[in-house]
């Protein structure tokens, strides 16, 4: 996809009064290799672990297939003939949103019995042209599937939902008819008017919690949402250690003047050749945040500055053991790990001198150990948060 397109994809969900599993499902994944975004929503019949197995397979099935670039047609005849029937209503069902959306934004949806999706675009809605395909299934009976074809726009978001949102409140109150798709959209629009910045997952969530109030609190059915943001991507500039050769301090200097994004400097002496370089001076600060820590330091342009390898080491730890539960303290390392969570792109520079009072004849330690935490950042980025990475050594 174009460069001045990020794909962020965020969810939220609500299992029904009294379950400990959902039996909605919604999967999302990247395929690096030809730039597409592939996610899918699910939502099993009934609840519990029988309607999650259900939502789990359909999903699943739907990701994989249409990975396989098999055509719209055909991932629904095989989801259809291959969901197992259900003992007690002698049927098999499950429905499924898919969304394909390939690296120039060309967005393919595929929907069965889910409510549509609804696309915004520039504080408006915007209406694809809509197609009905038939699918007949093995036990002849016929299935309609609705799928569109559009390319998205900078700043579009689409949502998917599960019937659990537009039928929140159904039955008394203020939706006797249940919340209803028109209101959805609306309420969907609403936030995006107030907050034209709010993430994919902050508008997923606010959605899912309108709507479990209109069921005062008590879930009635599964109840899912799901956004996909088309936006700008926000790119972050972590460096740490001192070039090599001492000639390529103007070289470092000048990538971090010239980034166009969030800049942090891990290290005094890598801090200390862009103050000299730059003519930015650095204020230190004596208020410690973390005892395990030094405390950061103060440089104009620059959005963090702290102390190097211990820093990136706790910071590498926490990205590691980090979960949805994780509550980030205001040490150094814990603003580094806020700092790349709200990034899409990562860009590590990782200064290859070695530090004289540290090293051995045999094993420049610092360097190695450097090399090391740089290198577990990076991988835990890509795989655990499927972030973009780049590693430069200078």
């Amino acid at each position: 996809m174009d460069d001045s397109f990020y794909i962020e994809v965020g969810s939220s969900q609500r299992n029904h009064i009294g379950e400990r599993i959902c039996g909605d499902m919604f999967l999302s994944e990247k395929v690096r290799e030809e730039g597409r975004t592939v996610v899918a929503l699910s939502d099993g019949m009934g609840h519990g672990v029988k309607a999650n197995l259900l939502a789990t397979l359909t999903a699943t099935m739907a990701v994989n297939f249409t990975k396989e670039h098999k055509d719209a047609h055909k991932i629904a005849e095989i989801i259809m003939n291959t969901l197992p029937v259900c003992s007690e209503r002698k049927i098999s069902y499950a429905t499924f949103t898919i969304v394909d959306i390939d690296k120039d934004g060309q967005s393919t949806i595929l929907n069965y019995d889910n409510p549509d999706a609804i696309i915004i675009r520039h504080d408006d809605f915007f209406l694809p042209e809509w197609q009905d395909i038939t699918i007949e299934a093995d036990d002849r009976s016929e299935k309609q599937i609705r799928a569109c074809t559009f390319r998205a726009q900078k700043e579009d978001r689409i949502l998917l939902m599960t019937d659990g949102i537009t039928q929140s409140g159904l039955g008394k109150g203020k939706y006797l008819l249940g919340w209803g798709y028109d209101n959805v959209q609306e309420y969907a629009l609403s936030l995006v008017k107030e907050k034209p910045g709010i993430s994919a997952g902050k508008l997923a969530s606010m959605i899912v919690n309108k709507a479990h109030a209109n069921d005062n609190y008590q879930a009635k059915d599964d109840t899912s949402a799901a956004v996909i943001y088309f936006r700008e991507p926000r790119h972050l500039l972590i460096c740490s250690g001192p070039p090599y050769e001492k000639s390529k301090d103007k070289e470092l200097a000048g990538l971090v003047r010239d980034f166009s994004g969030k800049k942090i400097i891990s290290g005094g002496t890598t801090a200390e050749i862009v103050s000299r370089e730059l003519g930015i001076e650095i204020e230190d600060n004596l208020e410690f945040d973390d005892p395990d820590l030094p405390p950061l330091s103060f440089m104009k342009g620059i959005d963090l500055v702290t102390e190097g390898i211990l820093t990136l080491s706790k910071t590498a730890e926490i990205l590691d053991k980090y979960s949805p539960r994780t509550e980030l303290g205001k040490g150094p390392a814990d603003r580094i790990v806020k700092q790349i969570l709200d990034s899409d792109a990562i860009h590590l520079v990782a200064g290859t001198a070695i530090n004289v009072a540290h090293q051995d004849p045999n094993l420049p330690v610092e360097l190695e150990i450097r090399r090391s935490v740089m290198k577990k950042i990076a991988r835990i980025l890509e795989e655990k948060f499927l972030k973009e990475v780049s590693l430069k050594y200078i």
